[in-house]
Parts: C-alpha cells; structure tokens; sequence
C-alpha cells in the first residue's frame, strides 16, 4: 500500500488532488492509518509524529501525488455571551474542563454534549445547535506541518472531561494547549471516508 509520509499546512493546490479525504477532528489528529479517500485511493498515512491536520492540508503520497484534507461537518454546539467579557468568562469554565473549543469571532463552538449545554446555559449564555467542520484552538501550536510530537493512541473514552490538555481561556480566552496524547473521542466518521486505525 501506497504511504503519505509528508503533510503540506494549507496548501494551495495548482491541479486536482488524486483523492480527497473527509475527516472529522478526531481523525485529523494521526500519526498511522489506513485511509481511503472519496474516489477510492486506498493509502497508508504514516507520518514520524503525530500531527493535527486542518481543511485544506494536502498529504504527500511517496509518488508525489497529493491527497486534499477536508474537515467534515459534526454536530456542534455555538456558544454566545452578552459581550465580550461574558463569553471570555464562559470560555474559563469550558477550558477549566478540558474541552476543545473553536474561537469564533463573535461566539465559541464545542462538540455537542449535553451537560456542558446545562452548564454554559446555567451561566446565561446562549447555545446554538449547528452543522459545521471542528477546528478547535491548538493548531496555531505547531509549524508547517502541524506537527505534535506524541504518537497516536486510540483509547476512546466517553466522558464529558476529555484530557487532550485544551485550554480554553487563561483570563483571555485563547491560551489552547492541544497535545492528544490520548485521542480520547468517541469516533464520527463523516463522508466517503473509511479510516481504520493500526495500533
């Protein structure tokens, strides 16, 4: 089987991808899996460290050719304060559990869980369901390549306190420390993707 060794961070793409793969955030943070893309390309992602792939990365295939990442939609949840100060103290609870968090320009988004909706609702914040690709605080961490230096582990634990060490908020709201060591999610897989973990 065909292997990506490299990652290209955002990249511009001057012709078609060979293939595509639709990933959701878990299954962005990888160092080895068997992937097979939307049109049948069946690869082996096997990277040195484990790295947190974004929309629009393309991987690197030993022949050359390039496979485009897409972030697929999953069910999240909006989170929108009074003002700035407001949301910036919502955003403290959610870091102070561990939650991976996107920051939005007028508003935060986490993975559906319903005792966080209590919680955030609890604090008069108002919570939007809604549709839309995952990209929590942590990327800007890494280089070119997003790279994270801890190998993939897939222990999936349900719990609502997840330890991959996002941070969401110390007094300013985007201090995110992503190191999933543990990759502790439960799995969605989205799309024509099928992704097969090689322990």
């Amino acid at each position: 089987m065909i292997r990506a060794t490299q990652v290209k961070g955002q990249h511009r793409f001057a012709e078609a991808p060979a293939d595509t793969v639709v990933l959701d955030f878990d299954d962005r943070h990888r160092r080895r899996m068997a992937m097979t893309g939307t049109r049948g390309l069946e690869f082996l992602l096997d990277l040195e460290n484990a790295v947190a792939l974004r929309g629009g990365d393309a991987l690197v295939l030993e022949d050359g050719r390039l496979v485009e990442v897409v972030a697929a939609p999953e069910p999240l949840l909006e989170i929108r304060g009074h003002d700035p100060h407001h949301l910036i103290r919502v955003g403290w609870h959610l870091g102070n559990r561990h939650l991976p968090t996107q920051i939005m320009a007028k508003g935060l988004r986490i993975r559906r869980d319903h005792v966080i909706e209590a919680m955030v609702k609890g604090l008069g914040a108002r919570v939007i369901e809604i549709e839309a690709p995952f990209d929590p605080e942590g990327g800007a961490y890494a280089d070119a390549g997003h790279a994270h230096g801890h190998d993939d582990h897939a222990h999936h634990d349900h719990g609502h306190d997840r330890h991959d060490h996002d941070h969401a908020g110390h007094d300013h709201g985007h201090d995110h420390h992503h190191h999933d060591e543990h990759c502790d999610h439960p799995d969605h897989h989205h799309g024509d993707s099928h992704v097969h973990d090689h322990k």
